[in-house]
């Protein structure tokens, strides 16, 4: 039983909103009472960042860019008239277009093709508001994996003439979905069919995509604007126009995003959600990201989310310089499934295990829509997972592991919009809080320069490869390349190429690599 104590604390710092219904409890976080008064200097600087954020300061000073994501879902707070129109006048489009394609019934599927942001947003959000009564079913390519790409394609081929397809790329040269679009398209052209007749293209004024697709007559092309970053993209047509094609309603999503952004503007911390959460996690963390985020939400529509905070938390945070250029190596580690499943899974060690994270858990209140069904007298299985959940954060707490709760009235558009509303400015005020740069990612753009550096060198190895078999370090001499990175490029080739052979010897070093004769 909670001790009286604990009560008295749970009703100090327990938030709840009437509208949007969203409740955040934050009383089994064990901060010192003078924590707030102490990190004072440091809100007052988050709050002010935000107003200019929102007024349209350059929010992103390396890329000298806006972040303008606030005002998709309030174009009264655009900075000018010419944003504005485009939000609204993009907002009519997809609805137009989607009772348009709903009116047509050609399409009974949809085909979303992009990765990181251009995927993830769809991805949780189709999941956490799908139903059998979805006018059209979707489909991923979120990755450039060919047996990936195999998997769906071999659950739709039979459909494809009924499939649209949208590909989601701000550059257009995302090579990730660049690849798949190709072999779609290619996959289109071997059935028969049309691939502009059944594509959309989702992208940046006159990017690469923009003038394919309209080179190539697609069905229509909705813009991304270079002020909306990935991860905060998804109440852009990145995330609404395959919730309108769907059947989902947009306008109750972004209302219900726009209601937590109000209530988030609030300057009295005791009445603002994502503040408190931002302060538990520097709380948590020492403001160095020392312990892990675990996201454990208690339904299976948010199966998700832990994977879209993952890139919401960890790329807008993971940041090797603070905006002073000094090296902090900032960031918060976030992972999670689902409840009660974690139970039967990784809540052992989060109990008895190394004290490395605290947790958030999620709760929705609503347990269903159909009448209830009493699995034991007057029980339900809602009121197992309920019991489950509290039951889960006490025992957690009685070995001093601490949590948050988030609860939501329903997993519906108006609270699923508010959810991620509340999360994006919390990601935001902690950056303020640390002094990072919450909206680059120079760390992606190393990978993917990386890449294509590998890609090079791999042209360069084939043309190497002769009759004659040469190990990976003779190679590696001729093309002034580091021998173990030509060790791999020539193996992948062996294993995906029937005209390269590989000889394996004792050690790597003594592999060696020919043309087959």
């Amino acid at each position: 039983m909670a001790s009286s104590s604990l009560w008295q604390r749970f009703q100090q710092h327990f938030l709840r909103y009437a509208d949007p219904p969203v409740w955040i409890d934050i009383s089994r976080m064990k901060f010192p009472d003078d924590f707030f008064e102490r990190m004072s200097p440091k809100i007052d600087k988050a709050f002010a960042a935000m107003r200019e954020l929102e007024s349209g300061a350059i929010a992103n000073p390396d890329e000298q860019r806006m972040v303008g994501h606030y005002w998709l879902r309030n174009t009264k707070l655009a900075p000018n008239d010419e944003i504005r129109r485009a939000i609204e006048e993009t907002n009519a489009r997809i609805k137009k277009f989607a009772a348009q394609i709903h009116a047509e019934k050609k399409f009974k599927h949809l085909l979303l093709i992009g990765i990181g942001g251009s995927a993830l947003g769809p991805q949780f959000v189709s999941d956490a508001l799908g139903s059998a009564d979805d006018p059209m079913n979707i489909y991923f390519l979120d990755n450039t994996d060919p047996d990936g790409f195999d998997r769906v394609f071999a659950k739709i081929d039979n459909h494809l003439s009924h499939t649209l397809t949208i590909v989601i790329s701000k550059s257009g040269g995302t090579k990730e979905t660049r690849n798949g679009m190709i072999e779609t398209e290619l996959r289109y052209k071997s059935l028969g069919l049309n691939f502009g007749e059944h594509a959309v293209a989702v992208t940046g004024a006159r990017s690469e995509l923009d003038k394919h697709a309209e080179t190539n007559k697609w069905l229509a092309r909705f813009p991304m604007w270079d002020w909306v970053g990935g991860r905060t993209s998804v109440m852009s047509a990145v995330g609404l126009l395959p919730m309108a094609l769907l059947g989902f309603k947009i306008d109750n999503f972004l209302r219900g995003a726009a209601a937590m952004d109000e209530r988030t503007r609030a300057a009295d911390l005791s009445e603002n959600a994502a503040m408190l959460l931002a302060l538990m996690w520097h709380y948590a963390g020492n403001g160095r990201g020392e312990k892990d985020m675990v996201v454990l939400p208690y339904k299976d529509r948010l199966l998700l989310f832990s994977r879209y905070l993952q890139q919401l938390v960890m790329e807008s945070l993971g940041k090797e310089k603070d905006l002073d250029g000094n090296v902090v190596h900032q960031g918060i580690a976030v992972y999670g499934n689902k409840g009660s499943t974690d139970q039967h899974a990784y809540v052992q060690q989060l109990r008895d295990g190394v004290l490395n994270f605290f947790l958030t858990f999620i709760e929705v209140r609503q347990d269903r829509h159909r009448p209830k069904i009493d699995i034991e007298p007057e029980i339900t299985s809602g009121d197992y997972l309920q019991g489950f959940l509290r039951g889960s954060r006490a025992a957690l707490f009685e070995k001093n592991r601490e949590s948050i709760t988030v609860s939501i009235a329903d997993a519906d558009e108006y609270n699923i919009g508010a959810l991620i509303a509340l999360y994006e400015r919390a990601v935001g005020f902690y950056a303020s809080l640390v002094n990072i740069n919450a909206y680059h990612q120079p760390g992606v753009e190393a990978g993917k320069k990386a890449a294509t550096r590998l890609l090079e060198l791999q042209k360069q190895a084939r043309a190497q490869l002769s009759s004659t078999a040469q190990t990976a370090e003779e190679i590696a001499r001729k093309i002034d390349a580091d021998p173990e990175d030509v060790f791999h490029t020539l193996c992948h080739l062996a294993n995906n190429n029937d005209k390269i052979d590989m000889q394996p010897g004792e050690q790597p070093g003594d592999d060696k690599f020919s043309l087959r004769k």
